[in-house]
């Protein structure tokens, strides 16, 4: 019997008017190539948040919609202290 843990970004998507992106990270446990469980953790990365510990993948995507003009709209909309 052997086990194989993989962790992967399974599903990464672009969501609302200020861009934020979704990332989706599935774990599986595979036991001699057959996945026996799997189970999913998401986050996301706001217009403006520091992305720099995120994949690559990851990074080039909020490079791309991230843009300054997306960061200040987002910034314009959320209420004042």
């Amino acid at each position: 019997m052997s086990l194989e843990k993989t962790v992967t970004k399974d599903k990464i998507e672009i969501v609302g008017e200020f861009k934020t992106v979704q990332v989706r990270t599935k774990t599986a446990i595979a036991e001699d190539g057959v996945e026996i469980s799997a189970s999913y953790h998401r986050h996301a990365i706001v217009a403006g948040q520091d992305y720099a510990n995120e994949s690559v993948e990851v990074q080039s995507i909020c490079g791309i919609v991230h843009t300054s003009e997306v960061i200040a709209a987002r910034q314009a909309a959320q209420p004042s202290e």
